[in-house]
């Protein structure tokens, strides 16, 4: 028996129904003469045991001969069929049943007399129904006896049962948010294509709601892995769970989330982020601990302890998973080692907590976004900051003041500057459709499209002053829309190509604390202080 409780016999016996219902006649006996296992059981049996009362002996013998009957049941049903095949004047069908049929063979050796009568019945040259049913018996009353001992050793199942299962299975995993509804199947290799991205369309109708236990207990991260089967949330409790994005409920097909052994660190996770192939998560937490996690089995893969002086806020890997990249409370950026555990790299330059961390599609920079209301892009490898950008202003800091500008307009430049600073960089977010940009939110009513060269190239806003500043954004599918959340839990959708606002959704009462977009349909997630994670669609 295997560890969930399947029989391997059984599992045997799917495969010899599949093979008789296909007729590899060749290919069920050899697997049933190797594993000894036989599967009783016929098409339909209704039809099998009609076929006996009528004496449809080709019929029976066809599906009887790869069962496994008892001695006695069989000698009846070959001896019957012997005495019709006399009756019918088919003497050279009798005999070859009578001298080479192995139930025949068997009733010849344990009961003697029983086939000395089928012997001499046979060699009479006219039939002789009085040795043929003694005792009053009848043609009739024998099939009939027939009929009611077979009928005792076939087990009715239905038909295509192992066809049927695997269609149950991939169902099931579809209903659990494992396989996209729709999408091809390779069951051999257990893989499916990759999802292809819907056609973008305004995520604006909530179709479901997770409330997590307790008054304090709510989500501070959401995130979807890339290939789009994981929402991963952490909360303030120190919990990560993979959630089924199309049911908003807990993946139970994760064997430790079904034991409710969740993945936990020690204080409030702050921070998530998979690998590129979507089988790792890292995970921040509040007292500056990293920890790298296998999503299949729940397992730790590697802790970084302390990481940080201060809180991870912002967590991602570098292409291959070898590293991970981390911003702080502590004002730090930092690149980590998974196989060494060892700090790498470290930026420092910012006067204020890094809200935000991003590596570059080929790893040769750096994006990190602060609450001194500045990005920074970094070279990767010297650590040296090579543009600060401030986005309210779409001024390049780094590069200081033109030589030909007046001391008067050098200094109204930096208090300018110096005023917009304060307005908080929140996120960084990828353009998937354009290596080279980045969606960048502040804490403000406007979101920016900035260039990796620290250009803004476009801006969008939804123009109220107070109340509903931008706290978290993300893209859709296609990246053609850009959501916002506000505050104010009012999410705000803009087209990318015109920069207008054409959807304004208010999801709740409650403040929001981030938003995260599903990379391949037009689903987006946004979370509350509350302890509410809802799911928005088209």
């Amino acid at each position: 028996m295997s560890d969930n409780g399947i029989e391997s016999d059984d599992v045997i016996r799917l495969i010899i129904q599949f093979l008789r219902e296909n007729n590899l006649e060749r290919t069920l006996g050899a697997l049933q003469k190797e594993s000894s296992v036989i599967f009783n059981t016929v098409d339909n049996k209704d039809n099998f045991l009609q076929d006996i009362n009528h004496g449809r002996w080709d019929a029976v013998l066809r599906q009887v001969q790869n069962m496994k009957i008892s001695p006695k049941k069989l000698y009846d049903l070959y001896e019957q069929i012997i005495i019709e095949m006399v009756e019918m004047n088919e003497q050279n069908t009798a005999k070859v049943l009578l001298r080479r049929s192995q139930p025949i063979e068997s009733l010849r050796e344990n009961q003697v007399d029983r086939y000395a009568k089928l012997e001499e019945l046979v060699a009479r040259p006219k039939f002789d129904a009085k040795l043929a049913y003694p005792d009053g018996a009848t043609k009739e009353s024998r099939r009939k006896i027939i009929a009611e001992g077979l009928a005792d050793e076939i087990t009715v199942v239905p038909p295509s049962r192992l066809l049927a299962l695997l269609g149950q299975c991939l169902k099931w995993q579809q209903h659990q948010g494992i396989l996209a509804p729709d999408n091809a199947y390779d069951l051999f290799r257990g893989t499916v294509p990759e999802q292809k991205a819907e056609d973008d369309a305004v995520a604006s109708q909530v179709y479901s709601t997770i409330k997590f236990p307790g008054k304090k207990a709510y989500a501070e991260t959401a995130v979807f892995s890339p290939n789009g089967q994981y929402l991963a949330t952490g909360t303030m409790d120190g919990f990560i769970e993979i959630w089924n994005y199309i049911t908003g409920k807990l993946r139970k097909d994760l064997k430790y989330q079904a034991e409710d052994s969740l993945m936990a660190m020690d204080n409030s996770v702050i921070c998530l982020n998979f690998s590129g192939d979507s089988q790792l998560l890292v995970s921040g937490s509040n007292d500056g601990k990293i920890a790298v996690w296998k999503v299949q089995t729940g397992t730790c893969q590697r802790r970084l302890s302390p990481a940080h002086s201060q809180g991870v806020t912002s967590v991602c890997f570098n292409k291959d998973g070898s590293q991970v990249l981390s911003g702080s409370y502590d004002q730090t950026v930092k690149i980590h080692g998974l196989r060494s555990g060892k700090t790498l790299k470290e930026f420092r330059g910012h006067s204020s907590f890094v809200n935000s961390v991003l590596f570059s599609t080929d790893n040769t920079r750096v994006l990190s976004a602060s609450s001194d209301g500045t990005v920074k892009v970094w070279d990767a490898k010297t650590t040296s900051c090579l543009h600060t950008i401030t986005p309210q202003s779409g001024a390049d800091i780094s590069k200081g003041p033109s030589s030909s500008a007046s001391s008067a307009s050098s200094s109204a430049a930096a208090v300018a500057t110096s005023a917009l600073a304060n307005q908080t960089v929140q996120a960084i977010v990828p353009l998937s459709k354009n290596i080279d940009q980045v969606l960048v939110c502040t804490k403000s009513n406007t979101l920016y499209i900035m260039t990796m060269r620290g250009q803004i190239v476009k801006t969008f806003t939804h123009q109220k002053k107070t109340g509903s500043d931008f706290v978290s954004a993300t893209v859709s599918p296609q990246c053609e829309l850009v959501y916002g959340i506000g505050e104010d839990s009012t999410l705000y959708c803009f087209q990318i190509t015109t920069g207008k606002l054409i959807s304004e959704t208010k999801i709740c009462d409650y403040e929001a604390v981030g938003l995260t977009g599903h990379p391949r349909t037009n689903v987006v997630v946004s979370h509350d202080d509350h302890g509410h994670v809802y799911f928005l669609k088209a």
